[in-house]
Parts: structure tokens; C-alpha cells; sequence
């Protein structure tokens, strides 16, 4: 970009700058010096990087999506917890809020994530070990007991019975007389990263896409606020993809997100917004930094040239962001905290819109208080001590940030004519494929068509592709490690040690009793008729294209269960079996 243009369009960031709203605090450095809210090439300069990574708040929002960086706004400190029962995760939300957590992120025990009531066999030995178990509506009052659900924004990372889920999260809003309408936050719902990664379905795809449609049209007309769709990187990084591949397979995730709404007919500009992503925060510093730059290039300018977004808020990419719970470790664990703020670093210095910090102890069990306090103790040193709030995307323009931007987006692009070629879009090898020719495709979907991202998502899963492709990186990063190439720090070097044993947070067996004791006695106490009415009108609904969200709603009022929802419509649309891939 020439000088002339450069200078035109620092104008016009610094009027956006200068209109926009700012925090009340203090931009200068430790020892006083004021500092400029972000910094670019000198005036009158060439940059041909420019036309790429533009100004904070401009297209492609390689820098941000804010002119004013974090002075504005500072990104969310949101927690992700849930372990036992409702009553025990209560009390912790209510410590994380009341220690600076700016926002709730739910964490499940197993047999939510997998649908399974808290008393059936295959929940055995699991309940409330690795989350909260939650089994019906009345669980999920005592849940945000005295937290105001229309006051704080909530996160639920939950995806195979995110529906229903969802619907008791609504109903616990009713009873607390919340208007439903102006409920804020954001539920993760994405199937597709737990056929590539997770492991956590239900159902075969076509259904569990149904349900997304679903509740997208539902959230996209009677709440509009909520985030109905948060598309998941983190957890396929944590599978033993590369960052350039968590990359790839999240954002093409979310293009078959959009080509969904689409062919539900709504209108990107009006769904796109309530899309947001999820990523995962690795320990290779200067990567995650280029890892997220990247992603909001590449869905910028997919959602505006290639399916059509002109709104400059549905070409915004906003994620949260986890430091990695895969780069912990047993041995020497009080390492993790350096590993834990490092990676916090640079998902900030990346722009997240809001983080989780792991605790130290989480690669053991989960969070103690003490650990849990730390973890969050360590976004407030960061947010309040470090500076890193005075300056918009202060490694932008750096050679090595911006090449390794650049990198990173060439080996997305390169995956994406991979997918699309796997359904079938081009030659085998995908690079005949202009985005015009997948926006075409994706016009002409319907309610009974897919779009041509999603053909290849759905042929990449039916094949293995996915979990080939991140097993054979799991096993050469594997390899590095035991040939000592790649070190970590008390794994495979600098493994003498003084330090002792950590005091791990146990869940008591006795939760579990005590759940499946109080599933029984609220079982016994509805009335079994009106549940059961309620679940077959759900069924009924389920062979029509009535939207599932109404009838699903109230078999949830009925106070019935997780367990039992989900299995009228494994009954109905059958479960699903991972092809074998060697």
C-alpha cells in the first residue's frame, strides 16, 4: 500500500478511534510514558503489508476488531468450572465472581456431555467427576441459585445434548423471571469437532445439524443477543492437530455453520454476528499470536466475498480463548503456571475476546480453590500489571509475526481445497476451486441441500479423514518428544526436582449417591403423564420440519430429563458408529 492511501487510512481509524468509547484508566508505561493506542508504518512511508493487516477495527481485522484495542473494552475473564453437583459448582461460581470473573463458563461431567441421566449403568463412576452433572431443569435452577442468568453472560461448552441442555437453561431463566428475549452468551452446540476430535455425539450428522438449524433459526428470531454457536479449535489442538490445522478444520467448521443458516434461509448478516469460536492457547508463543491474527483474515474475507456478509459485524470474528490443558503436566507441576501465563500472554497479545486460564493442578484433577484462584489471579496480573492493555496489536508489523501470519493462512487456505476437493468441488487435488465458484453453490443450498464446505466436512468424517490427518501429527510430535528434539521442562530435561506432591481436589463418591437419590425423588414427585405427552409430541415434531426448539422446551418444563430426551430421539434417529481408520 502506498503512502498516499496508508495516510488516508490512519485518518480514518483515528476518527473511528477518537468516537469510540474508552476505558477510565491509565495508558502510560510503568515508569510514565504515554504510548500511542497502536502504532503503524511512519507517516509518508510505503507498506505493501498494509493492504493485509490494515488498522485496529478495519478490514480484514487482521489487528483486532476494535480501533481502540483493549482501552475500550478488556477481554472477559471467564472461567471454565463444574465439578459434583449443582449445589458445590454453585458455591464455586459464586467465589470466581466474586474474585473478578467477568463471566460463567460450564463445565459438564461425562454423562451430560454424552446425554445420560446421572442413574443409568453407563453413567456409573463418572458423575460430577470431570464437570457438573446436570439431568434436568431443576438442576440447572440450583445451578445459577442467586446468580442473576440476565445479568451474566454464560458459557456452556457442551455439544452432542447442547439443545436440550440449552432448553433448561431457558427454563431456569423463566423461573427466575428473566426476560428471555435479552439473555446474553454463548453455547458451544458444534457437532462437527466432536466427529474430528471429541468423541462426544449422539447421533448420525444429519440429525445433530438439524438440531443446530434449529436453534439457530430459534436464538437468530427470539433471542437475539445469545450466541447459539460456539465453533471449537480447542479441542481438536488438544487432539494433536498442528495450530495451522486447528485452523483450517475450526474455520471450515464455521463456514458450514454459515452455509447451514443459509439453507435454513436466514440472512448471514443477521446470523453471522451470533457465530463465535473457541480456541485453543499452545505454549509456541509467537504461533498462537500468528494462529489468531490469521483466523480473523480468513473469516473476514470468506463471510464478505465468498457467502456475501456485507455487515462489517457478521465479518467480525470473536473467540475465547483456553491456555492448553495438553501442555500441563504431572511431573513438576507448579511449572504450569509459567506455562499457563505465557500462553494467557499470547492470547491476548493474539486479541481474544475473552480467556480461561488452566489451574496447575488440572492435568491431575480438577481446580482446588487455591489452584483456581491462581488461575485466575494470573489474567489479573496480566490485565492490570503488564501494559498490555495500552496498545492495539502491539506485534503488528513485526517481519516475524506478520511472515508467520501469512504462513499460517497459506497452509489453512491449502487445507480448505482439500475439504472442499473432498466434496467433490474440483479435481482431486482442489486447486481449481475460485471462491466464487463456492459461493455459488452455497446460494443455491436449501433445507434439503448442503453447501459445498459441508459436503466435504460430512465426506471427511464418513472417511476418517480428519482423524487421520491429526494422528499422524499427534504421533511425529510424539517422536520429536522421545527423541528429545522438542523438550519439555521436567519431562525430558530438567527433571531433578525438590518439590513435592500436590494436595488434588477428589469428588466423593457419595455425590454421585446423593444425585441419582434426588433424580429418583423428583421423578417421583412430577406428573409422569404430562412428561410423557411431552416427549411424544417432541418425537412427532422430530418426522416434520416443525422447529424442535418449542415442543423440546416443554418437555423440559415438564421436568423431563436429559437422559430421556435424548433417548426418544436416539430411538427415532438412531446413534452413530465412527468408521475404523488405520
Amino acid at each position: 500500500m502506498d503512502a498516499e492511501k496508508i495516510d488516508e487510512s490512519r485518518q480514518r481509524w483515528q476518527k473511528r478511534y477518537d468516537e469510540a468509547r474508552k476505558r477510565d484508566a491509565d495508558f502510560t508505561t510503568l515508569s510514565g510514558i504515554e504510548v500511542d493506542p497502536t502504532y503503524g508504518p511512519p507517516q509518508g512511508q510505503d507498506d505493501p503489508r498494509m493492504s493485509r493487516i490494515a488498522w485496529p477495527g478495519e478490514f480484514p481485522y487482521t489487528r483486532g476488531l476494535y480501533p481502540t484495542g483493549y482501552r475500550g473494552r478488556a477481554w472477559t475473564i471467564r472461567q471454565f468450572s463444574g465439578f459434583g453437583n449443582a449445589v458445590q459448582t454453585n458455591e464455586r461460581y459464586k467465589m470466581l465472581l466474586r474474585s473478578g470473573g467477568g463471566g460463567l463458563s460450564v463445565a459438564f461431567d461425562m454423562p451430560t456431555l454424552m446425554g445420560r441421566d446421572s442413574d443409568e449403568p453407563k453413567a456409573l463412576g463418572e458423575v460430577g467427576h470431570c464437570g457438573v452433572a446436570i439431568d434436568s431443569a431443576a438442576d440447572m435452577e440450583v445451578l445459577f441459585n442467586e446468580i442473576p442468568l440476565a445479568d451474566v453472560t454464560t458459557s456452556m461448552t457442551i455439544s452432542g445434548p447442547a439443545v436440550p441442555v440449552f432448553c433448561m437453561y431457558l427454563v431456569a431463566a423463566e423461573r427466575q423471571g428473566a426476560d428471555i428475549s435479552k439473555l446474553d452468551g454463548t453455547l458451544q452446540t458444534d457437532i462437527y469437532k466432536e466427529y474430528i476430535a471429541q468423541k462426544e455425539w449422539l447421533f448420525p450428522p444429519e440429525p445433530h445439524l438439524r438440531l443446530i438449524g434449529d436453534l439457530m433459526s430459534y436464538c437468530n428470531s427470539e433471542i437475539p443477543r445469545y450466541k447459539p454457536l460456539s465453533v471449537s479449535g480447542y479441542h481438536i489442538r488438544e487432539a494433536g492437530a498442528t495450530a495451522a490445522e486447528e485452523l483450517a478444520y475450526t474455520l471450515a467448521d464455521g463456514f458450514g455453520y454459515v452455509e447451514l443458516g443459509l439453507s435454513r434461509g436466514l440472512d448471514i448478516n443477521s446470523f453471522a454476528p451470533g457465530l463465535s469460536f473457541f480456541f485453543d492457547a499452545h505454549i509456541d508463543f509467537f504461533e498462537e499470536i500468528a494462529k489468531f491474527r490469521a483466523a480473523r483474515r480468513i473469516w473476514a474475507r470468506w463471510v464478505r466475498d465468498v457467502y456475501g456478509a456485507t455487515n462489517e459485524k457478521a465479518q467480525w470474528l470473536r473467540f475465547h480463548t483456553q491456555t492448553a490443558g495438553v501442555s500441563l503436566t504431572a511431573q513438576q507441576p507448579y511449572n504450569n503456571v509459567v506455562r499457563t501465563g505465557v500462553e494467557a500472554l499470547a492470547a491476548v497479545l493474539g486479541g481474544t475476546n475473552s480467556l480461561h486460564t488452566n489451574a496447575l493442578d488440572e492435568t491431575l484433577a480438577l481446580p482446588t480453590d487455591e489452584t483456581a484462584e491462581i488461575a485466575l489471579r494470573t489474567q489479573a496480573v496480566l490485565m492490570e500489571e503488564t501494559g498490555v492493555t495500552n496498545v492495539a496489536d502491539p506485534l503488528g508489523g513485526s517481519w516475524y509475526v506478520e511472515a508467520l501470519t501469512d504462513r499460517i493462512e497459506a497452509e489453512a487456505e491449502e487445507t480448505f481445497r482439500q475439504i472442499l476437493a473432498l466434496g467433490g468441488e474440483s479435481e482431486a487435488d482442489g486447486k481449481n476451486i475460485s471462491a466464487g465458484d463456492v459461493a455459488a453453490a452455497a446460494m443455491k443450498t436449501d433445507r434439503h441441500e448442503i453447501g459445498p464446505v459441508t459436503s466435504g466436512l460430512l465426506r471427511g468424517i464418513e472417511e476418517g479423514w480428519f482423524t487421520a490427518q491429526i494422528a499422524e501429527s499427534a504421533f511425529r510430535y510424539q517422536q520429536q518428544l522421545e527423541s528429545g528434539e522438542k523438550r519439555i521442562v521436567g519431562v525430558n530435561c530438567h527433571t531433578e526436582t525438590v518439590s513435592k506432591g500436590l494436595e488434588i481436589l477428589r469428588v466423593s463418591d457419595e455425590i454421585e449417591k446423593e444425585q441419582a437419590a434426588t433424580l429418583g425423588k423428583r421423578r417421583s414427585q412430577r406428573d409422569k403423564a404430562v412428561v410423557d405427552t411431552a416427549l411424544s409430541k417432541l418425537v412427532e415434531a422430530s418426522r416434520t420440519d416443525t422447529n424442535l426448539i418449542p415442543p423440546m422446551l416443554d418437555a423440559v418444563r415438564a421436568e423431563a430429563t436429559l437422559g430421556e430426551i435424548c433417548e426418544v430421539l436416539r430411538q427415532e434417529w438412531g446413534e452413530y458408529k465412527e468408521p475404523a481408520r488405520f
